[in-house]
């Protein structure tokens, strides 16, 4: 008797575990934030003010990450019509919130350092490298989506090239199988992770 095909079929999500999210040199940073907890309980009041941002940052991300294709095409459908870099807007937003969090003046320091090392640091060199990758690979169209997208502050028009395909002939917009290949599900278990850690520590529990 022939087996039934399931009605639904999902595709395999990658392992949202990561090693490299374990190297050495995100130490201190998880070092910092064990010992915050450690020495400072988080208010309910906190943790509900930073879930709107850890909110955002968690559906911008996956919204990003079902759009994105690496390497292959210049993505530029979905939040990247509007931004440049909708998974880096997401993840400081979610930072942010995190940070929010915390409350007291914790919430003050955590911005205090979060903020310069992203704006001064992290996201220059990032937006230097793949700005250079991805020119050498789609020349002219990226120069043209570049001059017309914002990095980091969306525009409120989605941009469209006139190279583009007309709509009935793009692929499809947004993909679970793109959303796990970019292993975003890694990132949505870490914030809600992050987030019960905090809920635990705000409502008595050791």
């Amino acid at each position: 008797m022939p087996s039934r095909r399931p009605l639904i079929s999902l595709p395999r999500m990658r392992n949202p575990i990561r090693l490299k999210n374990f190297n050495l040199r995100f130490g201190p940073l998880y070092l910092i934030g064990v010992t915050v907890l450690v020495v400072h309980r988080p208010d309910a009041s906190t943790l509900a003010a930073a879930l709107p941002l850890l909110g955002a940052g968690a559906i911008l991300r996956g919204w990003g990450a079902g759009h994105l294709v690496k390497n292959d095409e210049l993505t530029t459908t979905g939040p990247y019509a509007h931004v440049r870099h909708p998974l880096y807007l997401g993840t400081i937003l979610i930072g942010t919130g995190f940070a929010i969090a915390i409350g007291g003046v914790w919430t003050l320091l955590m911005l205090a350092a979060l903020w310069p090392w992203f704006a001064l640091q992290y996201f220059p060199r990032k937006e230097r490298i793949e700005s250079e990758r991805l020119e050498n690979l789609y020349g002219a169209r990226y120069a043209r989506y570049r001059n017309a997208v914002p990095a980091l502050w969306p525009r409120w028009r989605a941009w469209r090239d006139e190279a583009d395909p007309p709509p009935a002939r793009r692929r499809p917009a947004w993909a679970i199988d793109r959303y796990s290949e970019n292993n975003e599900l890694g990132t949505l278990l870490a914030v809600c992770a992050g987030w019960l850690v905090f809920w635990f520590r705000a409502t008595g529990l050791p």
